[in-house]
Parts: C-alpha cells; structure tokens; sequence
C-alpha cells in the first residue's frame, strides 16, 4: 500500500490530526483504538484507493463476524449460485472458493478453458503458472499483475490462510511472477467489469474480447460468481465438428 518511499510517522500523524505517539502504538499493535473514524483518517493520510481501503478493512476486522443471521450454511449459497450458472448456460461463468478452487461452471467454460475439468482445477494456479495461460491471456504480465494483486487483497483479508500462504509459495516460485510480486504493492479486490481479449485458437478463429462480471453471495462472500460476457459472438472456425456438452462438476 505504499505510495513510493514510506511516509514518516511524524507526517501520517499530523495528517491524521493524531498524536505521533498514538500513530506509533497503532503501527506497533500497541492498542492504539482503531475505530471506524480513526480508518476513515487514516485511509486518507495514506492516500490509499478504494481495493487499498477495502483490503484495510478486512485486515483490521478480520474476525469481525456481521451481526446478520447467516443462511444454513456453506453448501446453501453454493448450492444458489449452481443454480445460476444453469441459467447462463450460453456464456462461460464459473463459482471459485476464496483459494480460487474450481468449484462449478457452465459448459461453455469447460469449452473455453478444458483445464476446469482436472481433479483440483484452480484459477489463480492455470492463469498464473500454466505455459498455455501466456498464450490465451493477451497481454499475460498485466493480467498476471491483476492476478497477483488480488491475491494480496486475499493474503490481507484472510490472515494466517495456509491454503492461500501455500498458493503464494507455488506462484513465487516462477521467475516472472516473483518479478512482479516485488516490482508492485498494489491490492485488488475484485475484477468486477475488467475488459480482456483472449485467444481460444480452439473456439475462434480471432481474438474474443470480454468483460467479466463478479457477483458475491452477501453472506458467503469467499464464494465468486464470476461470468465472462463476450462482445460478440466468437467467429466460428471452419468445419468444426459438434461435440458432446463438457461437464464441469468438483
């Protein structure tokens, strides 16, 4: 969340109309009462964007529960959302956990994307690590940058997660994405209305520009509802065979 050197404590302080020493026990976890004015203050002292605010957040209330009765549980919302992608079986939508773990998709994913259907399919992994991710995503070090900034958003939001500490170690280990971990600070909450090309040589005979649409269950929000509009039919390739529906089912 840095915004190039890091700004001294003296400064935030007065930014924040706040004693030095109360800034200091606040960087220090010294107690220092962080209420929501006091995020408010100092969200604006860091200059920090609305993914930066939300990521902040969801840092200092991180075991903050809402005080709204929750569904039954887990496979309810899940079970919600499975019935939504049955209602966009024209267009590739899929549900991924927190972790971004495959949970479900339409056929058209499965038809765009055949790694869905792998035993333990997830996401961030193919999009950040798969040879063939660099060759279907236009312009792959934006998108993995995109990528690599939600899952700090994550990192910041679910503290100590081993599922997603593991993920970090697996994508680091590749040069490229340990390059842009370091060059960037930057956090992302969600790729809600992100505009993208890909190319699905498999699926068209151009690239296929779409814009992805991100939907949260409001009591289940590890899950994600993601679907991928395109702006135009795909151009159908020439003397395509007709193939049985891909399933994608965990």
């Amino acid at each position: 969340m840095q915004r190039g050197k890091p700004l001294p404590q003296k400064e935030v302080a007065q930014r924040m109309e706040v004693s030095e020493r109360w800034y200091r026990n606040l960087e220090s976890n010294a107690g220092a009462p962080l209420t929501p004015e006091a995020l408010i203050r100092l969200s604006t002292a860091l200059a920090l964007g609305p993914d930066e605010r939300l990521a902040l957040y969801r840092h200092v209330h991180a075991n903050t529960k809402l005080g709204e009765p929750e569904p039954d549980g887990p496979e309810e919302a899940r079970s919600a959302l499975t019935h939504l992608l049955a209602t966009h079986e024209r267009y590739p939508a899929y549900i991924v956990d927190h972790a971004w773990n495959m949970l479900d998709c339409t056929d058209p994913m499965a038809d765009w994307f055949p790694w869905v259907r792998e035993p333990e399919a997830n996401l961030l992994r193919w999009a950040l690590t798969a040879p063939e991710a660099r060759e279907q995503l236009t312009d792959w070090p934006r998108h993995a940058a995109l990528y690599l900034a939600q899952l700090r958003f994550a990192l910041v939001s679910s503290r100590d997660n081993r599922q997603l500490g593991a993920l970090l170690d697996e994508v680091l280990a590749d040069p490229e994405c340990r390059r842009l971990w370091d060059e960037e600070t930057k956090v992302v909450a969600y790729r809600q209305g992100h505009r993208f090309r890909l190319r699905l040589p498999h699926v068209s005979a151009r690239e296929i520009t779409v814009t992805s649409q991100v939907l949260l269950p409001a009591h289940r929000q590890e899950l994600r509802y993601v679907l991928l509009l395109p702006e135009s039919d795909p151009a159908p390739l020439p003397n395509r065979g007709e193939r049985d529906p891909a399933q994608c089912r965990s």
